[in-house]
């Protein structure tokens, strides 16, 4: 039974934020199916996963540790009100939200998640569900751990840091050390893929695991870095139109015709940057808050989700 404090809550918080919006945006039980089985051993009190969920959204939409999401449970109005729970329950700890991610992380749900939230967008209008145009790029995402090199004299290996993952970048005249995350949007700058590598790994070759499956006649659209003969005959394969922009080679500089495309390229590229500009800057990603590969992933596509949500309760004004 609801207690005079939930009930009264929803009209003391409001309707117009964002996370009231999204909150009544989506279907949540929706989510059930993908989380069944995820429940189990999540503390003594078997927390429901769509409250779950709902907290690591929570937290990366605020960039929160797990104690600090842990602590936001416990005296943030909004935060109880958006997952559901009350004043009085037994709330889930950071040892418990630790748990759930990783459970969550092995067995393959971020991937289903992402693509349940971009399909109820879809369902409301605010995200094209067939897209002629599909925008790559690649970002840097900084490891969380410091790079350095240590000798094992015991058996002679060498770690180079406590992420066994992440790798060093050059770009340009800088270095980066940590991944590269990838991503793909169409033209208004709904984010629809997501991949993260080690970062010393070539961009181009990424490029195909973007594009797997993408409809035929979609037009894909990135930069000079993906381009390349190979990229070329690839998306000639699965039947999609060509928008890399041109590179210029030794001895084959950039023609008249070539430069003309890049800039019609250019036109609608920059909204992929601008994903990246609102993950980074407004849900705080320049660096990772995790090792490995497959969490660095999981959290990239956890903040995805909290732009394209955030893109969303932007152009709704009433659910």
């Amino acid at each position: 039974m609801a207690s005079f404090f939930d009930l009264d809550l929803d009209r003391h918080l409001g309707e117009g934020g964002h996370l009231m919006k999204i909150d009544k945006l989506l279907k949540w039980y929706r989510f059930s199916k993908i989380l069944k089985g995820v429940h189990s051993d999540l503390g003594p009190e078997g927390y429901d996963p769509v409250q779950m969920f709902k907290c690591l959204l929570l937290q990366s939409w605020h960039s929160l540790s797990d104690p600090g999401l842990e602590q936001s449970l416990r005296v943030r109005l909004d935060f109880l009100q958006f997952t559901g729970f009350s004043v009085g329950d037994k709330l889930p700890d950071e040892t418990t939200f630790c748990r759930f991610r990783n459970k969550l992380i092995e067995s393959g749900k971020f991937e289903k998640l992402f693509k349940e939230v971009n399909k109820q967008l879809e369902g409301h209008g605010l995200k094209v569900k067939n897209a002629d145009v599909a925008i790559v790029d690649a970002t840097i995402i900084s490891s969380n751990a410091r790079p350095r090199k240590v000798i094992d004299t015991r058996d002679d290996s060498i770690e180079y840091s406590a992420d066994p993952d992440a790798k060093w970048l050059k770009k340009g005249n800088k270095c980066y050390f940590g991944y590269q995350g990838f991503a793909r949007s169409d033209e208004e700058g709904f984010i629809d893929k997501t991949h993260v590598t080690p970062a010393n790994l070539s961009e181009q070759k990424e490029l195909d695991k973007m594009t797997d499956d993408l409809s035929e006649g979609v037009r894909v659209k990135a930069d000079k870095g993906f381009f390349s003969a190979a990229n070329k005959e690839m998306l000639k394969s699965k039947k999609l139109k060509n928008g890399l922009m041109y590179k210029a080679f030794r001895n084959k500089p950039i023609t008249k015709r070539m430069l003309k495309f890049n800039k019609l390229i250019s036109k609608t590229r920059w909204r992929i940057e601008q994903c990246f500009g609102t993950i980074k800057r407004r849900f705080s990603y320049q660096k990772a808050s995790y090792f490995t590969t497959e969490k660095v992933d999981a959290q990239f596509k956890l903040k995805a989700m909290c732009h394209n949500l955030l893109k969303a309760a932007n152009k709704v004004e009433f659910i």
